[in-house]
């Protein structure tokens, strides 16, 4: 465990084996810990580094104010921090969209992306009709109290959670906070990345879950439309939570794509 000093606040980040260092970006309600598969499978060829982000995990709480920007930044930090050089770059879902923003701000640090079941920010992929739902379901979510409070968001899953990481599962989900997720879900609702998707000129995989029902595939297929030579792979029969649904199609397409672009 590392951690790291940035915009006010404490950043841990794990990293576990040598080689070309390939980064991971958690989704809203979750934390480093959900890339607990891959890390050990690619860290036999790749310095892989999890982070928690700013609010999540043990990393510690969010300043005010804190922006899309800002998390940017703070990936940007630990890579940095890392010291190998750019780093191929892995987000899922709100993951994605602060690695989208990290190439925004440096694309010095990034080697290459992998978008996975992602968006350019709810406001950037979604129809407003979907927003404003999402919005609401958000807010009907974090209006209970505490000791009720259940992070799951509709439609991860394509056959519900996979029973091999149940004790993973219901870990990150006690460790949620209700005012990080709150920020997490209102900056993807007014994110719009749509602008930055043709100025990417790093290589990017598009990973997606065929049965995504939270980014579907269209949004998959705008993202390709929309960069340059970027290649899509999808996983049969799986949901939004892909890596986690099939680890192993998952961890493939993943190191197939870093051997190539190391």
């Amino acid at each position: 465990m590392v951690v790291v000093r940035v915009g006010g606040a404490d950043v841990v980040y794990t990293r576990l084996g040598r080689g070309p260092v390939v980064v991971l970006a958690h989704g809203a309600g979750a934390d480093g810990r959900m890339w607990e598969p891959q890390v050990e499978a690619l860290a036999d060829e790749f310095t892989v580094v999890a982070w928690d982000e700013p609010g999540s995990g043990r990393s510690g709480a969010l300043p005010a104010g804190f922006r899309l920007e800002d998390f940017a930044w703070a990936l940007a930090a630990v890579i940095e921090d890392v010291g190998l050089g750019p780093a191929q770059v892995a987000g899922l879902s709100w993951g994605g969209t602060v690695a989208l923003e990290l190439y925004r701000w440096r694309p010095d640090l990034v080697r290459s992306l992998m978008l996975v079941d992602t968006y350019a920010g709810w406001k950037g992929s979604l129809t407003p009709e979907e927003v404003a739902a999402r919005v609401e379901g958000a807010r009907r979510m974090l209006a209970v109290p505490r000791e009720e409070f259940d992070p799951t968001l509709p439609g991860l899953y394509a056959a519900g959670p996979p029973e091999r990481f149940a004790a993973l599962l219901e870990a990150m989900g006690r460790d949620v906070r209700p005012e990080s997720m709150a920020i997490q879900l209102s900056l993807m609702a007014e994110a719009d990345e749509s602008d930055l998707l043709p100025r990417i000129t790093v290589p990017t995989l598009l990973l997606w879950g065929e049965l995504d029902a939270r980014s579907p595939l269209d949004v998959a297929y705008a993202f390709r439309d929309a960069i340059a030579h970027a290649e899509l792979v999808t996983l049969p029969e799986v949901g939004h939570m892909s890596n986690l649904e099939a680890p192993e199609a998952f961890t493939a397409a993943v190191r197939a794509f870093c051997r190539v672009h190391a």
